[in-house]
C-alpha cells in the first residue's frame, strides 16, 4: 500500500488531544517528540487513502493555535512491512473513499500546472511546432511525440479542480494559463502555416476540421482520464497525451488554416477545439465530484456546491449550443450537397 508520513507541530500540552486519532484512520505507527517545553513534533505513518481524514482532524483542532504546522511526506518504503488490515462490511464505504490521494496533495499537484512559467511557454511552443509539422506530414509518431509534452493538461485540470472546490482564485489562474497557452499555440501554428503549404486535402488536417461523435467521446474520456491520473497519484505524463490529442492538434490546424486563408475549414477546426474544451472540463469536473473531492470546511463546501452547479450548467449549455450549431451546419451542407 502507498504510505505517507504526516508530521505536525503542536503545543506540547495538547498531545493528549491526539489520543483518539488512530480511530479516524488506519494509522500504521506514531512517534511523539518534544521539541521544547512548549512544542511537540508528532509523526504519523498512515495509508495514503487515510491521510485526508487525519489532516482534517488536525486542522480542526489546531488551525487557530500559534505555531501549528502540518507537513505531508511521501514514503517510498518502510521496514518492517506494514500489515494490510482486513476490511469488514462496515468499512466498505471508507475503502471507496480511500481510492484517491488526499485533497491537499491533489491541489498542490494540479494547481502547479496552471503556473505560467518559462518552461510552460517553451513547452507550448515546442509542442505546437512539432504537432503542426506532424499534421502536415501526416506522421502519427511525430504527433504522439508532441503530445507527450502536454502543455494544456495542467491548466484544464486546474480549472476542473477549481470549479469542484469553488476556488475562484484558482479559476482565474487556470483561465489565464489556458488563454496564454492557446495564444502561444495559435501564434506557433500560424508561423508554420506561413512557412509551409497547408491544405485540407491532407488527411490528418481534414480529420480535424469537423466534429464527430467520436471526437466528443474522446474529449469526455480525456477529461475523465486526466483527473483519475491526478487523484490516484499515477504519473500524468502518458494520460496527458489524451488531453493533448483532444486540444492541441485541432487548434494547430485552426491556426495554420486561418493564415492560409481557408476560413471555412478553420472555423470547423475551431468548433472541434471548442467542443473538446467543453467536454474535457465537463468530464473532469464530474470525475472530481465522483472521486469525493470536497473542500474541508462546511462554508467552503456550500460555496463549492454553487460553483459546481453553475459550471456544469454553463458547460452543458455551451455543449448543447455547439451541438445545435453543428447540426444546423451539417443539415445546411447536406441540403446543398443534394440539391441538383
Amino acid at each position: 500500500m502507498a504510505l505517507r508520513l504526516i508530521e505536525s507541530i503542536i503545543p506540547a500540552a495538547s498531545l493528549s488531544a491526539l489520543e483518539d486519532l488512530p480511530e479516524n484512520g488506519k494509522v500504521v505507527d506514531r512517534w511523539d517528540e518534544m521539541l521544547n517545553d512548549e512544542k511537540a513534533l508528532v509523526r504519523i505513518l498512515v495509508d495514503a487513502g487515510d491521510v485526508e481524514s487525519l489532516m482534517d482532524k488536525l486542522v480542526e483542532r489546531f488551525a487557530n493555535v500559534d505555531g501549528f504546522r502540518v507537513m505531508l511526506i511521501p514514503v517510498e518504503a518502510t521496514l518492517p512491512r506494514p500489515v494490510e488490515p482486513e476490511a469488514n462490511e462496515d468499512e466498505v464505504e471508507e475503502e471507496k473513499s480511500a481510492e484517491r490521494i488526499n485533497r491537499e496533495e491533489i491541489y498542490n499537484q494540479v494547481s502547479a500546472g496552471a503556473n505560467i512559467t518559462r518552461v510552460f511557454i517553451a513547452q507550448a511552443i515546442i509542442a505546437t511546432l512539432v504537432a503542426a509539422v506532424g499534421l502536415i506530414r501526416g506522421d502519427t509518431a511525430i504527433l504522439i511525440g508532441a503530445m507527450v509534452i502536454a502543455p494544456l493538461l495542467g491548466p484544464n485540470m486546474a480549472l476542473c479542480l477549481a470549479t469542484t472546490l469553488g476556488d475562484w482564485k484558482l479559476v482565474g489562474k487556470s483561465l489565464k494559463a489556458n488563454i496564454v497557452g492557446l495564444a502561444i499555440a495559435f501564434l506557433s501554428a500560424a508561423f508554420i502555416g506561413i512557412l509551409f503549404p497547408v491544405s485540407v486535402t491532407q488527411e490528418a488536417i481534414a480529420a480535424r476540421t469537423q466534429v464527430s461523435g467520436g471526437d466528443i467521446i474522446l474529449a469526455l474520456a480525456s477529461g475523465c482520464a486526466g483527473v483519475l491520473a491526478f487523484t490516484s497519484g499515477a504519473p500524468s505524463a502518458l494520460i496527458g497525451v489524451m488531453v493533448a490529442v483532444a486540444l492541441l492538434p485541432p487548434f494547430a490546424v485552426f491556426g495554420m488554416l486561418l493564415v492560409s486563408g481557408d476560413y471555412k475549414a478553420a472555423s470547423g477546426a475551431l468548433m472541434l477545439v471548442s467542443a473538446n474544451v467543453i467536454c474535457v472540463n465537463l468530464a473532469g469536473t464530474l470525475t472530481f465530484l465522483a472521486q469525493g473531492l470536497r473542500p474541508h470546511s462546511w462554508w467552503e463546501a456550500n460555496r463549492a456546491k454553487r460553483a459546481v452547479r453553475i459550471a456544469i450548467a454553463i458547460w452543458a449549455i455551451l455543449l448543447f449550443a455547439l451541438a445545435a450549431l453543428i447540426y444546423l451546419e451539417f443539415g445546411y451542407s447536406l441540403e446543398h450537397a443534394t440539391t441538383p
